[in-house]
């Protein structure tokens, strides 16, 4: 059943909220790699979901993911290294699909904007290997989307 858009959103929120307050982000792993899909607007598109909580990307090891298993990645290195990365390659974010695959696809970078504005919100501090602070980061990314 195809969920509402003001479902998706919650979801959404939820995840940026989660996710700074954990400092992690959890995918679904096997030896081959990570989990993708097609995007649900243009298949010509991939997708690699990502989930706030372990419990979430447990739920969707099923059907063609069963031989996947929750892994998590530490929030600096999915902002630093996945989101920029994904965006590289023209790769969207499935952001807390639920159990049917459906969810809200979003651009890497823009996620990574809005994580890193409720993390300087919030006052909380992330060591990056690449950039010096929250705002170095931030103002990186506004640069990079304009």
């Amino acid at each position: 059943m195809l969920q509402d858009t003001a479902t998706i959103d919650y979801r959404y929120n939820f995840f940026i909220k989660r996710v700074g307050e954990m400092n992690l982000v959890w995918g679904l792993e096997n030896e081959d790699g990570w989990a993708m899909s097609s995007s649900n607007e243009d298949e010509d598109i991939g997708v690699i979901p990502f989930w706030s909580d372990r419990a979430y990307a447990n739920a969707c090891a099923k059907d063609h993911w069963t031989n996947y298993a929750p892994t998590s990645i530490p929030l600096a290195e999915f902002l630093e290294n996945w989101c920029v990365g994904m965006a590289n390659d023209n790769t969207l974010i499935g952001v807390n699909w639920d159990v049917n695959m459906f969810g809200k696809e979003v651009n890497a970078l823009n996620l990574a904007l809005e994580i890193l504005k409720l993390l300087k919100i919030s006052k909380v501090n992330i060591a990056f290997l690449e950039h010096n602070d929250v705002d170095d980061f931030i103002e990186k990314l506004n640069h990079s989307l304009n």
